[in-house]
């Protein structure tokens, strides 16, 4: 879905047109990936439980700005993985995937 190499790089957010294997359109229709913003939000708010349970077992007394301080350092540090996840999810929810490419060697 996402060419190679640009995971983290100012374009982890270009995708390719259709699927080389099948030709699978990667944008169905106009706005296509705004509900994957919803899954997004899930991961968000799962790295937000996971920090608050984290910072609690590592440091005796949680402060508000640790919190937000570590939170922000890993979204914004796992944004590109977690926008691509979403994505990813987001078009498998509705568009069967069928397994890998079987290319056709000839002899």
């Amino acid at each position: 879905m996402f060419p190679a190499g640009t995971l983290y790089s100012r374009q982890f957010s270009d995708m390719h047109s259709h699927c080389s294997c099948c030709g699978q359109s990667f944008e169905p229709e106009p706005g296509y990936y705004y509900g994957a913003m919803f899954v997004s939000y899930a991961f968000s708010t799962a790295i937000f439980l996971a920090v608050i349970f984290g910072l609690s077992f590592l440091v005796k007394e949680v402060t508000t700005t640790m919190v937000a301080v570590t939170i922000l350092v890993i979204v914004v540090g796992l944004l590109p993985i977690t926008f691509r996840l979403s994505r990813a999810l987001w078009i498998n929810i509705f568009i069967h995937y069928e397994g890998p490419c079987q290319l056709i060697v000839k002899k």
